[in-house]
């Protein structure tokens, strides 16, 4: 009886192989797209649902997610670009935008590029019409050098039917001179599944903020994503993930990102909404001399559960990686986070840190974090930490001295708990902005659950 209660839990999204012969016609996708989404389809029905048995998803019991709402793709939006929050449709820097996509429910509903980026070469749209006009760029890279379609159910199924997605090419030597920006909005319950490939190549240079939001659901909805980050020899890309989805949203993420040498990757991701988020985020340094640091901020409410896993993969010699998570927990929200730094036998000379820092604000409230180190090289520098603490009362107690209340003093102690991270997020405004939403979190009572 538990065995077959346990199979009828891990149930998936009541897809077939039509939904994806449908979008293939509706995007107009090449013959080599086609027999790629095809061949995933085939891969997705082969693969079983995650078990909860396995080391990587049994703190992480995704089970309560009704696919009956939640697993059907979501309907063409009868909204359009100005149901995005103003505040996420602002230019990043001064008043000028180097280039805004902006897709709700899974359809794009916005499009503009500076003119400077385009003569420079970048190309910045939308991944289906990259996958149409630029295919000697996307056919080679799609799937192929970081996320595999093999990775899991969830990353085979996204290959098989990414709803939408971006592009984003730096030519030779080119330093791109403004930022870009995405936004994946979602307004309705039901499945989207976005995709982001991003490919540097060598010399190039540019800044990337990619944001996930919804409005209040009543019912549950679900994200299935892939990310891409391909940074060539001596190329720099900093790249700013945030998501802030309605409570009634789980997420599920397969990321990675490759590094050539002396490639340099800083990719700071914030996660503060959803019901549930489980993100699979690697780096695999492949080139002698590359560097790259991950940096992640979190805040959980409610019964939030938010997992990170993180790979830091040293494939090379003289290779440098640095990483830091920094999460607060109220309520009775969950956070998991797993860390690995893998260094392979001819990695010499690596450099590799990670540390997860977790501010527990109830009693209820509980972080679990695990650092591993995987050496299999013999002249290396690699450590791990992690911590679990609530706020002190000595730093409060000197707050309160001051004239502060309680309240006004635990707030500025959270924020500045934040503050390392934050730092890091280049766009004064989109520091602003969440720096505000952690206020408001703290502020919030438990709001009604779909």
């Amino acid at each position: 009886m538990l065995s077959r209660t346990r199979t009828q839990k891990l149930q998936a999204p009541a897809l077939t192989q039509a939904a994806v012969e449908t979008l293939i016609q509706a995007q107009h996708c090449p013959p080599w797209l086609a027999d790629q989404r095809l061949a995933a389809w085939s891969l997705y029905e082969s693969l079983p649902m995650p078990s909860l048995q396995t080391e990587e998803w049994r703190r992480t019991d995704y089970t309560k997610i009704d696919w009956a709402s939640a697993g059907v793709l979501s309907a063409a939006p009868g909204l359009g670009f100005e149901a995005i929050p103003a505040e996420n449709r602002a230019p990043l820097v001064g008043d000028e935008q180097g280039g805004l996509l902006a897709f709700v429910d899974g359809q794009i509903v916005h499009y503009e590029i500076n003119p400077a980026l385009s003569a420079q070469g970048v190309i910045f749209t939308d991944l289906a019409t990259a996958a149409r006009e630029h295919e000697a760029l996307v056919r080679p890279q799609l799937m192929t050098r970081a996320v595999l379609p093999g990775d899991g159910k969830f990353a085979a199924l996204n290959a098989a039917l990414w709803t939408h997605g971006v592009f984003v090419y730096v030519p030779r030597g080119v330093s791109a001179v403004l930022p870009v920006h995405s936004v994946f909005y979602n307004s309705q319950p039901g499945l989207t599944l976005g995709h982001v490939l991003v490919v540097l190549e060598e010399g190039a240079q540019i800044t990337f903020l990619n944001e996930y939001l919804s409005a209040p659901l009543t019912q549950q909805a679900a994200y299935v994503g892939v990310t891409e980050l391909l940074v060539g020899d001596n190329a720099n890309l900093r790249y700013v993930s945030l998501q802030d989805w309605g409570r009634s949203v789980y997420d599920f993420r397969h990321e990675r990102a490759r590094v050539s040498r002396d490639g340099q990757l800083d990719w700071i991701m914030g996660t503060m909404g959803g019901r549930l988020t489980k993100d699979f985020a690697e780096i695999e340094l492949d080139g002698e001399g590359s560097w790259a640091r991950m940096s992640g901020l979190f805040f959980s409410d409610t019964d939030q559960l938010i997992d990170h896993d993180t790979q830091q993969n040293h494939n090379a010699p003289n290779t440098t990686s640095d990483l830091l998570f920094k999460g607060a927990l109220k309520h009775q929200s969950r956070s998991v986070w797993q860390g690995m730094i893998r260094v392979l036998p001819n990695a010499q000379k690596t450099d590799g840190f990670q540390a997860n820092r977790n501010l527990l604000l109830s009693r209820q409230a509980r972080a679990d974090s695990i650092p591993g180190l995987e050496i299999l090289a013999n002249d290396v520098r690699c450590t791990h930490a992690a911590t679990v603490g609530k706020l002190e009362e000595e730093p409060i107690f000197y707050l309160m001295s001051r004239g502060m209340s309680r309240s006004d003093a635990e707030r500025l102690l959270v924020v500045g708990f934040f503050d390392p991270i934050m730092e890091r997020i280049p766009f004064a405004g989109v520091r602003d902005r969440l720096a505000q939403h952690i206020e408001a979190k703290l502020d919030a009572t438990v709001p009604e659950l779909a």
